[in-house]
């Protein structure tokens, strides 16, 4: 009997060591542990958002392992163990000062995946993400490491049913009766409104950013709809991610082959068509940032052209939550995103030769997947849309200066008839101070109010939480009474906002933007013609100078931070007061507010231009 050779390979042994331990408690050939590195990471939090991911890394991790060795047709890689990255809920701590960490979640998950990702030298990576805010920070970190990776989202949770009506539910809906008096009720409504696990199950941010993930080609187009407990997530969806992995690695495909500018404007355009989440113009910007491109807003679509692809060229094209019917899980049920996709496509608004992570183009990617046409019932087509323009419009005007302010149209039930809105602001200076006037005196609102919720921004608040509490009980009060009460911050809303609820209006109040000079009772004026949003009051240049200079001495006297502002009174805190970029540029944290670009690209732009072949070009705003 001949004993086997043992290969020995001169490498440091203090820098094998560990990497000997792990492949044997792994399982995986000690031969390898010099080859490069690849790797599943997940993300976990608090919330049922993230109750489904752990069991799909693992079922990915094991499926990776599989093909990992030194045999005919294996992967001569080093394996290691899975890691994962903290999380906040935004479901849970929306209308609570915690929620001022969501979108700063974003960024530590970028610094913790950008840590893992570099320091471990991964070659390829498999992200499993949940929830708003880690897919974005996931992605960035990916574009920023330029290594082979895919990402796969965990799937949305089911729509619960109320078992006394039959109305489906979700946490929209329970955040919609917050402020009804009878506590029963409410309790009820919670019990039923969340049911099993699973990322918000609406066209809310989440679903927004997976769609966007997924048509900017970074995540295969049928893994988006499935629901986090759809079987295909453990026993089919692994094998086919590593699959897409090994062909990524084998080709050198990069996410920054695939991350391009017409990928982003593709995500971008499939964002309006779903009457997609206000935070896409957050999160499109640091996409951007991180593919290369220093401002989302000259080099990938301007303004302007934004407004007019919003306005005039595509439609919304379905009948989803909030601001419609149906869930995520319905779209999957009758074909999945690669539906919409085939859509768009077929009516010139998507330029179809974009990579993608599976290895074929867009266009070849929905063929390959033999992609149904339009149901018309929960997705419609180009031709006969759910709603003749697109979800979303950037406003200027003299509150809004940088063109940061966004109206989600699609969510607007009412006040906006003949595009124009004219009401007269109603002060709150944070959210706390409105959500006391909601629960306590809620009969002080009148018709056409323009309620404005200041020092909530990136740097004020600091971290720019989202307002879905307080939205949700001004829609109600709005239904109940028959009125129009709308809303406008520098803070930004959840993507299950509805109403004429205006965010990101900047430059923001904490930073001496003209917000911070708004008295109750000027006239505020929103006008979707012009894509203007306007204070009347400060047109006159002696009131501006008057009431920016008794502003400036207010936050000189309380040592160069106004009084309003939120306290930073943790190290993420006064990181995000100091280093918190505007919501133009993503809102992120980078040092000296300037917005760093690895490898930037050259801003070369594409000859394809969006063109709806369907429909004739409309003024008609709703």
């Amino acid at each position: 009997m001949t004993k086997s050779k043992v290969v020995i390979i001169d490498r440091h042994p203090g820098r094998s060591a560990q990497t000997i331990g792990v492949a044997r408690e792994l399982g995986t050939d000690q031969d390898l542990i010099h080859e490069p590195s690849v790797g599943v990471v997940g993300t976990k939090g608090d919330s049922q958002c993230y109750m489904g991911v752990a069991a799909k890394v693992d079922a990915i991790h094991a499926s990776l392992k599989r093909r990992i060795g030194k045999g005919a047709g294996q992967l001569k890689l080093r394996l290691v163990q899975p890691e994962y990255t903290i999380a906040t809920s935004d479901g849970i701590r929306n209308g609570t000062r915690e929620m001022r960490y969501s979108l700063i979640g974003r960024e530590v998950t970028h610094d913790a995946l950008c840590e893992h990702l570099s320091a471990t030298g991964l070659a390829g990576t498999i992200a499993v993400v949940a929830c708003d805010k880690p897919p974005v920070g996931a992605l960035a970190a990916l574009l920023e490491h330029n290594q082979p990776a895919i990402i796969m989202s965990d799937g949305p949770i089911h729509p619960g049913t109320d078992p006394n009506t039959g109305e489906k539910l979700d946490i929209v809906s329970a955040y919609q009766v917050a402020g009804n008096p009878d506590a029963e009720y409410r309790h009820h409504i919670a019990c039923h409104a969340c049911p099993g696990y699973g990322s918000c199950g609406g066209m809310f941010t989440y679903n927004t950013m997976q769609t966007f993930i997924g048509v900017v080609g970074m995540q295969p187009l049928h893994m988006v709809a499935p629901p986090s407990d759809d079987p295909r997530r453990l026993n089919e969806f692994p094998h086919q991610l590593v699959e897409y992995l090994a062909q990524m690695m084998a080709r050198g495909l990069k996410p920054r082959d695939i991350v391009v500018r017409d990928s982003i404007r593709n995500a971008v355009i499939v964002a309006m068509a779903i009457g997609g989440s206000t935070n896409v113009t957050l999160h499109a910007p640091e996409i951007a940032r991180a593919a290369g491109y220093a401002d989302f807003w000259k080099e990938v679509m301007t303004p302007a052209e934004f407004n007019h692809l919003s306005q005039y060229v595509v439609p919304v094209l379905t009948d989803a939550r909030p601001y419609g019917k149906y869930s995520m899980v319905d779209i999957d049920q009758v074909g999945g995103v690669q539906v919409i996709v085939r859509e768009l496509l077929e009516a010139g608004l998507l330029n179809g030769e974009v990579m993608t992570c599976t290895g074929e183009t867009l266009a070849e990617q929905v063929k390959r997947l033999g992609t149904r046409t339009a149901d018309g019932k929960v997705i419609y087509s180009v031709a006969r849309p759910y709603k003749p323009t697109g979800g979303l419009r950037v406003l200027g005007g003299n509150l809004s200066p940088e063109f940061s302010a966004i109206l989600k149209l699609a969510g607007v039930e009412g006040g906006l008839e003949n595009n124009l809105f004219r009401g007269k602001a109603c002060v709150f200076e944070g959210e706390q101070d409105l959500l006391t006037a909601l629960d306590k005196t809620p009969g002080r609102f009148h018709n056409n109010d323009m309620i404005i919720v200041r020092y909530e921004g990136p740097s004020g608040a600091p971290g720019m939480p989202e307002m879905l509490d307080p939205t949700s009980r001004i829609t109600t009060l709005c239904r109940e009474r028959g009125i129009v009460v709308a809303l406008m911050t520098d803070a930004r809303f959840s993507g299950g906002s509805v109403g004429l609820v205006i965010g990101h209006v900047g430059p923001e109040a904490g930073l001496g933007g003209p917000i911070a000079f708004v008295q109750d009772g000027d006239e505020i004026v929103a006008d979707l013609d012009k894509n203007e949003l306007n204070c009347t009051a400060l047109v006159d240049p002696a009131i501006l100078k008057q009431r920016k200079a008794a502003w400036d001495m207010v936050v000189a006297a309380n040592g160069g931070v106004h009084p309003n502002c939120g306290d930073a009174d943790t190290r993420l805190l006064h990181r995000a007061r100091l280093t918190a970029v505007p919501a133009t540029r993503g809102a992120g944290l980078h040092p000296n507010r300037e917005v760093w670009v690895r490898q930037p690209r050259e801003a070369t732009r594409s000859g394809f231009v969006p063109k709806n072949k369907h429909r004739p070009e409309t003024k008609n705003a709703t």
